[in-house]
């Protein structure tokens, strides 16, 4: 009997078959795959929990637990550091939740710290571990410590709590400089939990290792030896990447990487947008098609995460949806989530999707991170986040209720990287997740955090000062990875520099400034904008300085909550943009343009053809105007001009010019010059991939850009004074030889770029190898990416390659991967 025609399909598998008999969404089907479902692996609650903690538990539901939970818990009670890495929603918490529970259960002086890599994280398992803590009785007076912690609240932490959750930069530079007032809390520290493991890699990660160190020297000093539990979502090396944090031998880590949490079926679906223009490759909008799929979820009661790949698009998507479905839902149950939003209104969305009350949320990677938001059934990826870990963590976000089933779809951009995996899906589905490098040996950081260590307790490498009468013994004392000798040589070159003061074997802190004040762990600057609604003369979000200038320039269009306000003015000076609301038919999204401009060449070499050389640089980004894109339609409206002072960050960067010789060389082999860009564009990125490898750091640490520069010896001097970086045009003519930058992606550089010019030669062969060894026909992301210019781009990446190299590098430097 047919259905009713007023009924509506509910549930997701109700929308996928609606899908697979719609012949406007077939068609756009690129992969789908289903995913089989995962039973539970139960356990027994063991019984080194104590029977408070068991009854706890069981009062709130948990009558046993998985078998990955049982093990982790054991080995931290037993003493061993513990590094969990099972899938998102696998119950992590409990991993470390417990253990630190009984540990202050058993000891009433005991305390434990909470590290999370963002506040809001920290703020949500506030709730979960108190609640817990209640149930069994501790008294733990959890409470967060960052940025927005009251005065009275910061005096209580540091006084009375014994679970304190924090963040990286207000460990580096609210806690640890400052720890004699936290000797109570230190002197009972019995566990340090490290969640999110994954984010610390690349420069971040290498600054966490030493804030780690940092933190294991306070303890030491206060007489304590905690015990770590990490948490991660799965990475390619969780082991090696939690050891190096911790400089411990990874054998010191119980690693625990089968999940034993039950999933349930997940369906995963690759869509492509249809071609709109087939000649320059322009396919219709992600955006629109991954709202209009999100409504199908909506109608259908489907409990939907949505990500999409900027601010501004949150809003738009937002916008679209409830005019899609605000009808069905309720504009209240549909949600944007991202930075920028004030803390009340995040937390607020936060509880609406654990409390089923908000239906959809369309979010940046802001709900990436394992904040609680309860149980989804549908994630939709408007593009590729850009790595196989990324979008496996998005995709997990949806199916942790064992029953039902789940569904994940990637919406494909027009981008070559999107396209990729539109044309070989298997990338994705078969792909082991990245691996995290880290490298606390990069001298810059590791200079900064010993300035900071010293400042926060003397250094005994061989005196007899006066010690706290509980302290180890630190005769022989090392930093970090450094051994012994090579601890006191760098104090030695601090003290040379005037920075700490040399007596009897002990190095103590002799500078007046706050070391610790001027290390950034993530490269953030600049206070936020704040946004404050004329109509009503109160603040309605912020924004970080960079954004500032693409989303609050004076007329442009700022959305928030799918609403639309103009700014009025922006006060630069006083960061504060005045906005009034208003209902255009457009939005604004801004133009940018960025060049890298040589200040000072600290050296420079020939390499085979190419000239290659290091220095200082000045990159400047600026929002040049801005266009009106009309909503829906997404027609261009007209533009309009943007007066901002440019942003400028000062860096070192590693550059390789290729002389206009050898592009003419190729070009009479019939190569058009388009394409021969293009293959240079493809070693830019496989020298990128590889010196990432080599120097143990992330791609967002280092940026890359093809520019033109003038060899030395060429009218206009040498690169230095001709402004290389300028976005380099294929067509352009005269003696403009095409230049990759590699530069630091952090102010004033932390030593990547001289790295790079010091294993140029190597870091070229292992390019070379890297884009021989690759099996796809044309490029692909594992290689010189997706090609731009029709087909060959890897052909000629390795033809440019041997141009500059010649095939006698071979030998030098045998194939072990890249």
């Amino acid at each position: 009997m047919p259905e009713p025609p007023w009924t509506h399909p509910v549930g997701v598998s109700a929308v996928l078959e609606q899908w697979q008999n719609s012949s406007a969404v077939r068609p756009l089907l690129a992969a789908e795959r289903r995913l089989e479902p995962r039973a539970a692996d139960f356990v027994p609650l063991p019984a080194e929990l104590g029977s408070a903690l068991g009854d706890a538990l069981r009062r709130l539901g948990v009558q046993q637990l998985y078998r990955h939970q049982r093990e982790a818990i054991l080995a931290a009670l037993a003493g061993r550091h513990v590094v969990v890495a099972t899938p998102t929603a696998s119950g992590k918490s409990l991993c470390f939740h417990l253990p630190v529970l009984r540990a202050l259960q058993q000891d009433p002086t005991a305390s434990a710290l909470f590290v999370y890599p963002t506040k809001a994280l920290s703020r949500d398992q506030e709730h979960n571990i108190g609640t817990l803590a209640t149930q069994a009785g501790v008294a733990s007076g959890a409470i967060v410590y960052d940025g927005d912690t009251a005065a009275e609240a910061r005096r209580s932490a540091r006084e009375k709590s014994r679970i304190v959750l924090t963040n990286p930069d207000m460990l580096h530079s609210g806690i640890l400089p400052n720890h004699p007032r936290w000797a109570r809390f230190f002197q009972g520290l019995r566990v340090v939990v490290l969640d999110e493991l994954h984010t610390y890699r690349g420069v971040f990660g290498s600054h966490m290792a030493h804030v780690l160190a940092r933190l294991g020297r306070v303890t030491r000093f206060h007489g304590s030896s905690p015990t770590y539990i990490c948490a991660t979502a799965t990475i390619g090396n969780p082991e090696e990447l939690a050891a190096r944090l911790l400089a411990i031998d990874p054998a010191e880590l119980c690693v625990i990487r089968e999940s034993g949490a039950p999933s349930a079926a997940r369906h995963l679906l690759i869509v492509n947008p249809p071609l709109v223009n087939e000649q320059v490759g322009i396919r219709a909008s992600t955006l629109k098609l991954a709202v209009r799929l999100t409504s199908d979820l909506v109608r259908a009661r489907v409990p939907t995460l949505v990500f999409a790949p900027s601010r501004n698009s949150v809003e738009v998507m937002l916008k679209y949806l409830r005019a899609s479905v605000g009808d069905v839902a309720g504009n209240e149950a549909l949600m944007g989530y991202r930075g920028g939003y004030l803390p009340d209104t995040r937390r607020a969305v936060e509880r609406g999707l654990r409390d089923g009350q908000i239906l959809c949320v369309v979010a940046t990677n802001a709900l990436e991170l394992g904040i609680d938001i309860g149980d989804l059934d549908a994630v939709v990826c408007a593009g590729y986040p850009g790595s196989i870990a990324g979008t496996w963590q998005r995709f997990g976000r949806a199916g942790r209720r064992p029953a039902g089933t789940s569904l994940a779809v990637l919406v494909c951009s027009s981008s070559a990287l999107d396209q990729f995996l539109a044309r070989d899906p298997e990338y994705l589905l078969s792909a082991g997740a990245e691996q995290a490098r880290i490298d606390p040996d990069n001298i810059e950081i590791l200079i900064q955090h010993l300035k900071c260590a010293a400042f926060e307790a003397p250094f005994d490498l061989g005196g007899t000062g006066p010690r706290p009468a509980h302290a180890e013994p630190a005769l022989g004392e090392r930093y970090a990875t450094l051994d012994t000798e090579a601890t006191r040589q760098a104090l030695e070159y601090l003290s040379g520099h005037g920075l700490v003061h040399q007596n009897a074997g002990r190095f103590y802190w002799a500078g007046e400034a706050f070391p610790a004040n001027n290390v950034s762990l993530r490269n953030i600057g600049w206070d936020n904008f704040v946004i404050i609604d004329i109509g009503t003369n109160s603040s309605i979000a912020e924004l970080d300085w960079r954004a500032a200038h693409t989303m609050l320039h004076e007329q442009a269009i700022y959305q928030h909550d799918a609403e639309q306000y103009q700014v009025e003015r922006l006060d630069y000076e006083n960061h504060k943009a005045f906005v009034r609301k208003v209902e255009p038919d457009y939005f604004t999204t801004a133009l940018t343009y960025r060049s890298v401009n040589v200040l000072d060449e600290n050296a420079v070499r020939t390499l085979g053809d190419a000239v290659i050389g290091w220095g200082e640089v000045k990159v400047e980004a600026k929002v040049t105007g801005y266009k009106k894109i009309k909503f829906f339609t997404h027609e261009n409206a007209g533009y309009g001009d943007v007066h901002l002072p440019d942003m400028e960050m000062h860096t070192t960067s590693f550059w390789l010019t290729v002389p206009e010789s050898t592009i003419e060389q190729l070009g009479a082999r019939g190569l058009t010059r388009a394409t021969v860009i293009d293959g240079l564009r493809g070693l830019g990125q496989a020298l990128e991939t590889v010196g990432t490898l080599a120097l143990m750091c992330e791609p967002c640490d280092v940026n890359r850009t093809l520019g033109d520069g003038v060899l030395p010896g060429q009218q206009g001097g040498p690169p230095g004074d001709a402004a290389p970086g300028r976005d380099f045009r294929a067509g352009r003519t005269g003696h403009l030889n095409p230049t990759i930058f590699l530069f630091d992606a952090h102010p004033g550089g932390v030593g990547l770029a001289e790295r790079m010019y010091e294993r140029a030669q190597e870091l070229l062969e292992r390019a070379r190898r890297l884009v021989a060894g690759c099996t796809c026909a044309s490029g692909c992301p594992a290689c010189v990416g997706p090609p731009e210019q029709g087909a060959g781009s890897r052909h000629v990446a390795l033809e440019l390659a041997r141009e500059l190299l010649g095939d006698s590098l071979t030998a030098a430097y045998p194939p072990s991967g890249p």
